[in-house]
């Protein structure tokens, strides 16, 4: 119980000083663009047209809305982040007080550090990953309609309790699972890539005799996650425009945003467009190839 709380305070700092970043981040996704492109230079120091970046884009909302207006939507990310890991922690002891079922090797024990293991205990992991996702997926699609209200400057969602009542009494019990399957396939695809990967690394790259294998192993799990997070950005991408799409609000819909019938159609638009890693990053962003700007609609077309 104590490690959970441990947990819980951690995560709720970290998400904290995070979430300016996880605002300017969803803005982008969906395409909003209040900052005309400017003359910069890349990282060769070549000079070329930039959109704006994390810095700037923070500067814009502060003058819109104050320094408070970059933690729009906090306080339903809070909770997700405080009962997920609540969800994830129960699982995970669960798993182990029980056992869960030998994916390789039958019900031999496997040894620390073998494929079987590392596919065992993945498996753990996913279960419990995706226990702590499906539950706080409300949670998370409030968070996002908090955020894009700035697109519109709406009102709509205003509290945890009151957007509950908004998407239940509108969209019934589904529009709380919102992008819910391409989030939770982004998540389980990234896991297992970078599970994998890492044992991979760690087995035929790493030899065990080398002086400080231990962080190095350490260094090459971070590397792979990284690499795991690029591969799977699309799905977030996808999840987070879903999450908002059609929901009322001028960010989820046209001009901005076509309405999408399914996840699938929204991932061919992105890819026909050539926007599967809009948002991706937040520094050096160079300008859409064959886009114009629309300065009255802030965004690309």
């Amino acid at each position: 119980m104590a490690d959970t709380c441990g947990q819980v305070l951690l995560g709720s700092g970290l998400t904290v000083l995070s979430h300016p970043l996880m605002y300017i981040k969803v803005l982008i996704q969906v395409g909003h663009e209040p900052l005309p492109p400017s003359l910069g230079r890349n990282l060769f120091g070549r000079q070329v047209y930039q959109l704006p970046g994390l810095f700037a884009y923070a500067k814009h909302i502060i003058k819109i809305d104050g320094k408070a207006g970059l933690f729009k939507g906090l306080g339903p990310r809070l909770c997700a982040g405080t009962i997920g890991t609540v969800v994830h922690s129960k699982v995970v002891q669960k798993c182990q007080e029980q056992g869960t079922p030998q994916v390789l090797g039958g019900q031999q024990k496997a040894l620390e550090g073998s494929l079987q293991h590392v596919v065992n205990e993945t498996t753990k992991e996913m279960i419990a990953r995706s226990c702590a996702t499906i539950v706080t997926h409300p949670f998370h699609v409030i968070t996002l309609r908090c955020m894009v209200q700035f697109i519109g400057r709406e009102t709509k969602y205003s509290g945890v309790f009151d957007s509950i009542v908004t998407v239940y009494r509108e969209e019934g019990i589904l529009g709380f699972f919102a992008g819910l399957i391409p989030r939770l396939l982004g998540d389980v695809l990234s896991l297992w890539i970078c599970n994998l990967l890492a044992h991979l690394i760690n087995t035929y790259a790493i030899d065990d005799s080398m002086s400080h294998t231990g962080e190095i192993k350490n260094c090459s799990q971070a590397v792979t996650g990284f690499f795991a997070s690029m591969l799977t950005y699309p799905f977030v991408l996808v999840s987070n425009l879903m999450a908002v799409n059609n929901c009322g609000l001028a960010g989820g819909l046209p001009p901005y945003a076509s309405v999408y019938s399914t996840w699938v159609d929204c991932w061919r638009h992105l890819s026909r467009e050539g926007n599967m890693s809009r948002g991706n990053s937040l520094f050096f962003r160079k300008l859409p190839a064959g886009k114009m700007y629309a300065i009255e609609q802030k965004r690309f077309f």
